[in-house]
């Protein structure tokens, strides 16, 4: 189990524990629920890289780096 931290650039950080089998689908299902969004409207991005849906957190998660952005789509 590992603790994703997100920012929403707005000065809120989110944290959120999950697996590292999960997919992005799932950890914005997870962060969804904390801060009241539906999860088609939450886009999770790193730096420029924008993780679409079906990837695993193993994958794009590296270096023990669990930080990333969460961006509202309008």
């Amino acid at each position: 189990m590992i603790e994703v931290v997100l920012n929403d650039r707005l000065g809120k950080k989110i944290r959120v524990k999950c697996n590292e089998d999960d997919t992005i689908e799932d950890l914005k299902k997870l962060v969804a629920a904390q801060i009241g969004t539906k999860p088609e409207k939450i886009r999770i991005q790193k730096w420029y890289t924008v993780y679409k849906d079906h990837i695993t957190l193993r994958d794009c998660l590296y270096y023990n780096v669990y930080s990333l952005f969460v961006y509202k789509n309008y």
